[in-house]
Parts: structure tokens; sequence; C-alpha cells
């Protein structure tokens, strides 16, 4: 009995494997695709290190006007608005850190979340006349993010001649961008760091 289901047996190794080929084919066509469907808002951004020096010498900005921050459906925003720059403006420096510190004494400034971005801007913390332009009323809280889905808090960390540093923290080490933006008819430029809700 067993000499005859033999070759009905003997067959279907045979069809199991065009079938299971048949679908790892198929697979390997619509992964790719469903892959890039997967990915949260389109995000590509990454978390590692953004970095543009711009072009010249010196400081790029004259100095800060503000600083504000806003929540959009996949990022919160941070804004930091420049009163004077240099046309082409584009100069930044933003990365996670185990910790944000204060330049010269190395002091570390704590904030709230589990990551912290250290924004690195080469503009000046004053005018040419020396003036403030920029004076938060309370520098470890520049705006308030309460309610913010990846925000946690906005610090001023340090500024010396022709740099300042913000400090950045958030819920998680997630991808970020950071671009700039010019106002209307080449006007008061903006740096902009999106950071996303989640991977």
């Amino acid at each position: 009995m067993l000499r005859h289901l033999l070759p009905e047996f003997a067959m279907r190794p045979t069809r199991l494997a065009i079938l299971f080929i048949t679908v790892l084919a198929t697979l390997g066509v619509m992964t790719p695709a469903s892959a890039a469907t997967d990915l949260y808002c389109g995000i590509t951004w990454g978390s590692q290190p953004k970095a543009h020096h711009g072009q010249g010498e010196g400081p790029g900005a004259e100095w800060i006007d503000d600083v504000r921050a806003g929540r959009h459906a996949c990022f919160d925003r941070l804004v930091v608005d420049l009163g004077w720059s240099a046309p082409g403006f584009d100069a930044y420096d933003v990365r996670y850190v185990p910790r944000v510190t204060e330049d010269g004494s190395g002091r570390v400034v704590p904030l709230r979340g589990d990551a912290d971005l250290q924004i690195v801007l080469p503009v000046n913390p004053y005018d040419s006349r020396g003036r403030v332009h920029y004076a938060p009323p309370n520098r470890s809280e520049l705006v308030d993010v309460s309610g913010f889905r990846t925000f946690r808090q906005i610090a001023w960390t340090s500024a010396s001649w022709g740099e300042i540093t913000l400090g950045l923290g958030t819920r998680g080490r997630l991808p970020f961008r950071v671009f700039v933006l010019s106002g209307p008819a080449g006007g008061q430029q903006r740096v902009v760091i999106d950071v996303a809700h989640r991977w």
C-alpha cells in the first residue's frame, strides 16, 4: 500500500517547492514598497548630527530676535528668528549629546527628557552697539512646551561673541532635521529644527 502512495508523496515536494519559490519571489518584489509605506509620515531624517558651516568667515548673523516652538502633525518645531543675517546664511551644528554643557565653565545644563539636542549657531548675542535684542525672562524655559509630544524643555545654554548655544530636551533620541528659511522678499531668516514624534 505504501508503494502505491509513494509517487503521490514524491510529487508533493516539487509542487511545494514551486509554490514556496513563487511566494518568496512575490515577497521580494513587494517588500521594498511596503517598507517605504511603513515610514512614519514619510520621515527619513535620522538622528545623526546635522552641521553646515556656511560660507565666509566670522559670524553669519548679527543677532537673535526670538525663539519659538510649535506643534505639527508629525513633529515638534523649534524656530530661531535672526535679527539680521548675511545673504544665504545657512550655518548651524545640531546634534544629540550625552549632556549639554555651558561653554567655558563646562557646567552641565540639566534638561528634561530622555535625550539632549545641542544647537550651536554662529549668531551674536548682541548687535554692533552691544545691545541685547533677545533677553528671555527665564533662560531655562525659553518656550512653554507643555503639551508637546516630543519637546520637553528649551534652554539658553551659553553665548559668546559670534556664537550661541541652546539646549533642547526631547522625549527620546528621535529623527530630526535642520534648515534655514528666509522671510518675505529675502528678509529675516529663521533656523528651523524639526524633531519627529516617533520613528
